[in-house]
């Protein structure tokens, strides 16, 4: 009797295991079409000084207004490199401009590349999987300084966004409550930044 009350014990904790691991696979997956179709900014500082910080945000706003035509949000991540990196060198001027006229020496690197990120909150309503995202990448001087970022598409950035209709605009049903609805999934995000994370250490 007390070896059946085991094997019928074993089954349901083997059943229970199979179930998490098929609901975790068909999150991953999710998460995988939400980072393929979002395109991001990141600008990374030259150090955490107030002054390196606030060198920053001129320098953003000085490539967000030479690329204006560029980050109008119709530039999607699958054809961000395509179009983008023809502008990086007149973007990388700009850049450069801008942090001489404040006094600095720093130089600026632009890509237009993937990049690793952690989960992230934006504007306090969307959570956004970690993993791997095609970003615009602005680093000024040594980019040892906290960081700026945004999601350019879908426009998320533009002043008149609304973000849950620009998200709801490119992702599925699924996708969009996963993002907007982050405390019913906050364990399966932690699961998933976990393995990106362990994914992108090799």
């Amino acid at each position: 009797m007390k070896k059946t009350i085991v094997r019928i014990e074993i089954s349901v904790l083997i059943s229970v295991l199979l179930c998490c691991l098929i609901n975790i696979n068909a999150f991953s997956e999710k998460c995988d079409s939400i980072r393929d179709k979002m395109l991001r900014m990141h600008v990374i500082a030259n150090s955490d000084s107030e002054e390196d910080q606030a060198l920053k945000l001129k320098v953003r706003d000085a490539v967000l207004s030479e690329g204006k035509e560029l980050f109008d949000g119709s530039v999607s991540s699958k054809d961000a490199e395509k179009i983008l990196v023809p502008h990086i060198k007149a973007l990388e001027k700009v850049a450069l401009e801008t942090i001489k006229n404040e006094g600095y020496d720093y130089n600026v690197k632009i890509t237009v590349q993937e990049e690793f990120f952690n989960t992230r909150v934006y504007d306090n309503a969307i959570t956004l999987p970690a993993g791997n995202y095609m970003a615009v990448k602005v680093i000024i001087g040594d980019g040892l300084g906290q960081n700026w970022w945004c999601v350019m598409f879908p426009p998320m950035c533009l002043p008149a966004a609304n973000a849950e209709s620009e998200l709801s605009n490119v992702l599925t049903d699924e996708e969009t409550e996963i993002v907007t609805d982050s405390d019913k999934f906050e364990f399966r995000f932690k699961i998933i930044e976990l393995l990106e994370d362990f994914m992108n250490r090799k």
